[in-house]
């Protein structure tokens, strides 16, 4: 669907939030912000890392927002001090940033660039965007090992819990956004017909305990 808004960033601050709002207007881009913050905080304390602003964008968007966020910090790139972290990296450090540039934030990612070039490495676009796309590759690959939640999912679906319903029904449905707006599907293909039975199996048990208790 490609009219449909997909998460591109999180922030735990309203403030940032429309700071990338703001450069997506200004390029005309069309974008939706969602408060997801939890809506009762158990620990009274108003605490910011408890709230949650999602930017969502059309996913075709994504690299041109990409695009756009990497030439504004390109602007700064001049400005940083010499004391600046990232100037103590290793060649091997840097280039890493540069694959995993998702991890980073934008202008640590230029910077990395100028760096590695100012030590004579050869940094150029065909290599950010083979990085970028093998970058892409490692993130689609669903994630394995979900033992654990397969195990805790039958246990509560055999006891009638509407917990054991979320687990099976999480395993079965979760996709993530990768960098370049696709979305894809969180686990494997047995991990998710494992949460397709538990979610079955939770159900009839839910029916089950109920009717035993009534």
């Amino acid at each position: 669907m490609e009219n449909e808004f997909v998460t591109y960033q999180k922030f735990n601050d309203k403030e940032s939030a429309d700071a990338l709002a703001e450069v997506l207007t200004n390029h005309q881009i069309e974008y939706l912000i969602e408060d997801t913050s939890a809506t009762f905080d158990i620990t009274f304390s108003s605490n910011e890392l408890a709230k949650e602003y999602r930017v969502k964008v059309k996913k075709q968007d994504f690299d041109r927002i990409y695009k756009i966020l990497i030439e504004l910090e390109a602007q700064h790139i001049d400005e940083v001090d010499k004391d600046y972290y990232l100037f103590q990296f290793s060649d091997e450090e840097l280039i890493e940033i540069l694959l995993k540039s998702d991890e980073w934030s934008k202008f640590d990612y230029v910077l990395a660039q100028k760096i590695l070039k100012d030590r004579g490495q050869e940094v150029n676009e065909k290599l950010l965007d083979t990085l970028r796309k093998q970058r892409i590759e490692q993130l689609s690959k669903p994630e394995e090992g979900q033992k654990s939640w397969i195990i805790g999912g039958y246990i509560f679906a055999l006891l009638g819990g509407i917990l054991g319903i979320l687990i099976g029904y999480h395993l079965l449905s979760h996709k993530k956004t990768l960098p370049n707006g696709e979305r894809v599907y969180g686990y494997t293909s047995q991990d998710r017909k494992q949460g397709k039975i538990i979610v079955i199996l939770g159900s009839i048990f839910l029916v089950i305990w109920t009717i035993v208790r009534i």
